[in-house]
């Protein structure tokens, strides 16, 4: 547990070499990572952060941004003594975070990798549902049609159909979250969410946008033409998943962020190589 801005935060560190920080999606925690974290530590020493009302950090009780969350994650990193670049690698909120703590911290983000994150504010109809989703949640908690929906919101259709383990493992980290506190993170975090367009050009880490074809509100042409607006920015397309990318689909995942990563090591830093639309298979 570390102490941040944000309360305490839990933090997992494994394996060696550069730095990597990976922060989760908006109701689950760091165990969606279970899949791609033995790969990625053979590179890599990770450091899993359970971001604040989610997993095993403390509960907030006030309202609270992913700017925020990026400070936290500094101060996760100070007291961590790593003074060093980190590649960052986001998932849906996790990529929100992870956008913000490149664009205020840029000597302290070697990379960025953004999964199944739009960046634009919610629509009028969008943030109507999402009203709607977290006053149900607020009134009858993690049970029947709320977790429905959130299964239904995180999980590709094929997923839910065929992967119970993944579904029990969203269905879990729902339950397990203390209720008053993911209600404010909901509220915080869907409901306030800012528009990211902007920012994207203070950004000067190598990016990569990764999405999934059952993600209607982050197509490929989205993410496109969102890394377009950056110095270094890509895009690619993971078929059959939604915003869970990492678990869905951890070996097309694996491959991706590796490559990546050696992309950007072997262009020194820039992420020249790495620039240009990238498509692959499950």
């Amino acid at each position: 547990m570390v102490g941040t801005r944000l309360g305490p935060l839990r933090v997992e560190a494994l394996g060696v070499g550069p730095p990597a920080v990976l922060w989760h999606s908006l109701f689950v925690d760091s165990t969606t990572w279970k899949r791609v974290r033995g790969s990625l530590a053979e590179s890599h020493r990770l450091l899993l952060i359970d971001g604040p009302s989610h997993g095993g950090s403390g509960s907030m009780t006030r309202g609270f941004s992913s700017a925020e969350c990026a400070g936290a994650a500094a101060d996760v990193l100070d007291h961590l003594e790593i003074t060093e670049p980190v590649d960052w690698v986001g998932n849906a909120w996790g990529g929100h975070v992870g956008i913000l703590f490149a664009a205020a911290y840029p000597e302290r983000c070697r990379s960025l990798i953004a999964m199944g994150t739009p960046i634009q504010a919610l629509s009028t109809s969008e943030r109507r549902r999402i009203a709607m989703l977290v006053a149900l949640y607020r009134l009858i908690g993690p049970v029947g049609p709320l977790l429905r929906a959130v299964e239904d919101g995180l999980l590709a259709p094929q997923t839910r159909a065929g992967d119970p383990e993944a579904v029990r493992l969203v269905a879990d980290a729902l339950r397990h979250a203390q209720r008053r506190g993911m209600w404010i993170a909901m509220r915080s975090l869907m409901l306030a969410r800012p528009d990211l367009s902007r920012v994207l050009a203070d950004v000067s880490a190598p990016t990569l946008f990764i999405t999934g074809d059952e993600l209607a509100t982050w197509k490929l042409a989205d993410a496109q033409a969102a890394a377009g607006r950056m110095r270094h920015g890509s895009a690619a397309l993971v078929p059959g998943t939604r915003h869970l990318t990492p678990l869905e689909a951890p070996t097309a995942v694996t491959a991706l962020v590796t490559d990546f990563w050696r992309r950007v090591r072997d262009a020194g830093g820039t992420g020249d190589e790495s620039e240009g639309k990238i498509l692959i298979g499950t």
